[in-house]
């Protein structure tokens, strides 16, 4: 074989070999975007929304009392969910490091869809996300989850300029400083609390989300952490 023919065996193979490529990316985003749009039901569940809820508070109380049993922390679970995941409850918290989720609620891997944003704002991401978890992978229960002195409320309470993109956040946290003025108290915690509502609240907007709290499928909750104590104090239901 001559050093043309060579060349052009060796460029009609690349071409061959992209073209297979392509072809085989188109695939799996067309399936991608088939599941999306008309998803596979989830693998069913035991819990029912309210009970899903309960496992929660028995967690936090766990929690709370320094009885944690750490469940499914181990390998066989790690190569269980590793498959596949059903998470019970899906949350929406506030990015800050003093209470990641799981172990607030003593609970472990793939037990919950967790999404995690300064100020635990309802974000059209956020909510693209948590639809997928409540859709798709089936958790009964939502919950939003603010907490106590938290910066992005005290920011948006002070009026702060910040940079970059974080004065998204604030805008996001406004309503609930506004719908707050008028309460007696403590305003970082009043604002706090409302701003847990005010996201829940954009939530149930969803039209994915209200209809599986139509249908009994889901709750929507908020809830409050103390710092001090950990509890998480349930705010609202629907």
């Amino acid at each position: 074989m001559n050093l043309n023919n060579r060349k052009f065996n060796l460029s009609r193979r690349n071409s061959l070999k992209f073209v297979a490529g392509a072809i085989g990316t188109g695939i799996l985003a067309a399936r991608a975007g088939a599941d999306l749009a008309a998803p596979e039901p989830a693998i069913a569940q035991d819990l029912t929304p309210d009970a899903a809820l309960q496992k929660l508070i028995d967690g936090n109380k766990r929690f709370v009392d320094s009885k944690r049993q750490s469940p499914n922390q181990d390998l066989p679970r790690l190569l269980e969910v590793a498959v596949a995941q059903k998470p019970f409850a899906a949350i929406l918290g506030c990015a800050d490091s003093r209470f990641p989720s799981e172990i607030i609620f003593d609970q472990g891997l793939g037990d919950l869809f967790v999404c995690r944003v300064a100020g635990n704002v309802a974000t059209p991401e956020e909510i693209g996300s948590l639809e997928f978890g409540t859709l798709v992978l089936g958790a009964k229960v939502l919950v939003v989850v603010g907490h106590k002195r938290c910066g992005a409320v005290d920011a948006t309470i002070k009026g702060a300029q910040v940079p970059g993109q974080i004065g998204s956040l604030l805008d996001a946290i406004k309503p609930a400083v506004e719908s707050s003025k008028s309460q007696t108290g403590d305003k970082l915690e009043n604002a706090s609390k409302a701003n847990v509502v005010v996201q829940a609240n954009k939530l149930k907007a969803s039209p994915v989300i209200s209809k599986l709290i139509a249908e009994n499928k889901l709750k929507v909750v908020g809830g409050y952490y103390d710092l001090d104590t950990g509890r998480v104090t349930i705010l609202s239901e629907s």
